[in-house]
């Protein structure tokens, strides 16, 4: 017969114990082992999530600036050169950087020899677009001129091809009128036919929102603060032909004394400084803006 000493069965509690023990650290390590690989998963997955957000919002990213951007677009054109006052409107934009558009008379830039050196800075001005504002300037017999479209069709066309010119947009002569696909807009009536020829040959016919005009003696009438405050009022009162967008009318002849000069140059720094205005070629209106030859 088998004889049992006194510490056997302490032994075999013991080892019970132990036992229990080692499956208790083993189920513990067990469930703390699979948290950790569900919290992993979960993180995976979570990065999954937030790269597959990021690469969607990536991929459906549509960027366009006339939504997010609340600042209102100024066009300053100048008319009737190369004339007197061409080299300071020259200087001026040079200096203050800014984006223009010249409505030019194809003679003058033949006219002599400082307009067509003058023409030819400008031409080679990045700054500078050049736009058609016909060959003759109807000879200064506005009435007349419009009573003969195909007259006045020809003209542009010669101008276009004088000069050659890379675009169809236009400004006519003594006149405000407009002829866009969605702005229409005539002054004088008398000149409506040759306005809708030019159209009708693919011209886009350009007006303005606000003109700076002369005094008697061709000098800037208005101060640069009277002129921020005509800005100001045609976009709070909803005035301008296209929202946000405002054509500046003035001409390079007015800028031939030193306060006139000095009057656009405060005229664009402070609406520089102002941060609610930016500055475009003619060619950026949004009637215009794709549609170049």
């Amino acid at each position: 017969m088998k004889k049992f000493s006194a510490t056997e069965p302490k032994v075999k509690i013991l080892v019970g114990f132990a036992v229990l023990f080692a499956s208790a650290i083993s189920y513990h390590f067990l469930k703390s082992n699979v948290g950790d690989q569900k919290k992993i998963a979960t993180m995976k997955s979570s990065h999954k999530d937030e790269e597959k957000i990021k690469k969607d919002a990536k991929d459906n990213y549509v960027e366009n600036p006339e939504i997010v951007d609340e600042r209102r677009t100024l066009y300053f054109t100048f008319d009737d050169g190369p004339n007197n006052g061409t080299d300071n409107l020259i200087k001026i934009i040079d200096e203050a950087k800014i984006p223009v558009t010249t409505f030019i008379v194809a003679k003058h830039a033949k006219s002599s020899s400082f307009q067509k050196k003058m023409y030819e800075q400008l031409e080679a001005d990045s700054l500078f677009e050049i736009a058609n504002h016909s060959y003759s300037h109807a000879k200064n017999q506005y009435s007349e001129f419009y009573k003969n479209p195909e007259n006045v069709l020809a003209d542009f066309r010669n101008a276009k091809d004088s000069l050659n010119l890379k675009t169809k947009i236009v400004r006519t002569p003594g006149r405000n009128i407009w002829r866009m696909k969605n702005v229409n807009s005539t002054d004088i009536k008398s000149s409506k036919s040759a306005a809708d020829l030019l159209y009708k040959d693919g011209f886009k016919v350009v007006g303005w929102d606000l003109e700076w005009r002369p005094t008697k003696d061709m000098k800037l009438a208005e101060d640069h603060k009277v002129m921020i405050a005509n800005i100001d009022s045609i976009f709070k009162n909803n005035l301008e032909k296209t929202s946000k967008h405002l054509v500046i009318l003035t001409h390079d002849q007015y800028l031939r004394d030193e306060n006139s000069v000095k009057e656009l140059k405060l005229l664009i720094a402070s609406l520089q400084k102002s941060k609610k205005y930016q500055f475009k070629k003619i060619s950026e209106y949004p009637e215009i803006r794709g549609i170049l030859d």
